[in-house]
């Protein structure tokens, strides 16, 4: 008599889950919502999550985008607009200049005409009409070279201005691709450098690390959100400092982190990551004021090679099952993917995409 398998845990549907609790709280669904919601499921921000959760069933939107701007700095869509609106006034500017330009250069060739036709005139004496030519050449002249300075002066005040403007998009984007917690990418941010990885076309020579904190949740259930928080920006940093300078590191998750590493072969892989796990092993976590040591911690980790993967969605479930594989092997190791390793359930690499 053969025995049905267990039915396969399902992912659970990130959208649905955000879409409902926004209709639960009254909230309209414009996207600075959602990017509240969906940082608030996704646990990267406990502190946000508490504060989101505390507004109940009547949150404003003034409310809302208070939360935005203490844990996002920048709400994405003022910004823009704001920025929007000063480049359309730069270029409107920089028009009216060009424009201005125009009429003076038009004005000064209309005066040449004129002392050309007086040149040729036979009704006055040749003193009378070379010094009035002098006279009017000599003041047109020196107007169009006052009004070219003041407009070289107009022009580079508008391309300052608009570098401004540049500058701030840059600093948004910046704004909105770090996690507020850690100081480093946050999953928007890797979901474009890991559909980045396979845009050329060719299988690339790179590498996806994921990397889960051992145990995580009994650190929050034992010391507190706070105590957890100071951990993940601790862990981020041991793992930035002890990857390659030009790896791609980023937090994309709660206590979940991610690394494109361009340029190495798998065994190369193996000792960054290992190198990674055993930094973190032999960090201390102790409270200096009370004593009170909240270590060790570990992570595992999996990794696999963009070579061996079709796209991003691929490298991504090789990465996610070989991280399985470390945990479920004990976990604080790092693990390869290999054909034959198993996992019982699946998630996507892309849980949403603007």
């Amino acid at each position: 008599m053969t025995t049905a398998a267990p039915p396969k845990t399902q992912a659970p549907d990130v959208a649905a889950h955000i879409t409902y609790a926004m209709r639960s709280m009254g909230v309209a669904p414009i996207p600075r919502n959602y990017e509240l919601f969906y940082e608030a499921y996704i646990g990267s921000n406990p502190s946000l999550t508490r504060e989101l959760a505390a507004l109940g069933s009547k949150a404003t939107q003034d409310e809302l985008d208070a939360i935005g701007e203490q844990y996002f700095g920048h709400h994405q869509t003022r910004v823009i607009e704001n920025a929007h609106t000063r480049l359309i006034g730069e270029l409107d500017g920089l028009l009216r200049t060009l424009q201005q330009e125009q009429t003076s250069l038009q004005s000064y060739n209309r005066l040449l005409g004129e002392t050309y036709h007086r040149i040729n005139s036979k009704s006055a004496n040749s003193t009378d009409i070379l010094r009035s030519a002098i006279n009017i050449l000599t003041e047109a002249t020196g107007s169009t070279m006052a009004h070219g300075q003041e407009t070289v002066v107009q022009m580079s005040q508008r391309s300052q201005e608009m570098d401004e403007v540049r500058r701030e998009l840059d600093e948004y984007k910046r704004i909105a691709n770090t996690d507020s917690l850690t100081r480093i990418a946050n999953r928007r941010a890797f979901d474009e450098k890991l559909a980045a990885v396979y845009t050329s076309g060719a299988r690339p020579l790179a590498a996806l690390v994921l990397a889960d904190i051992d145990n995580f949740k009994k650190v929050n259930d034992v010391y507190g959100h706070p105590v957890g928080d100071k951990i993940l920006a601790t862990v981020a940093t041991v793992i930035r400092n002890n990857a390659r300078k030009d790896c791609f590191v980023a937090r994309t998750g709660g206590e979940e982190f991610a690394i494109i590493v361009e340029g190495n072969t798998a065994d190369e892989m193996f000792q960054i990551c290992e190198r990674i796990r055993t930094a973190l092993e032999t960090t201390p976590f102790k409270n200096s004021k009370t004593g009170v040591n909240y270590g060790p911690i570990t992570i595992s980790l999996g990794f696999a090679m963009a070579a061996d993967a079709e796209d991003a969605g691929e490298l991504y479930a090789r990465s996610d099952i070989a991280l399985y594989c470390a945990k479920n092997a004990g976990r604080n190791r790092t693990k390869a993917y290999e054909d034959g390793m198993k996992k019982e359930f699946a998630k996507s690499w892309l849980i949403y995409k603007r």
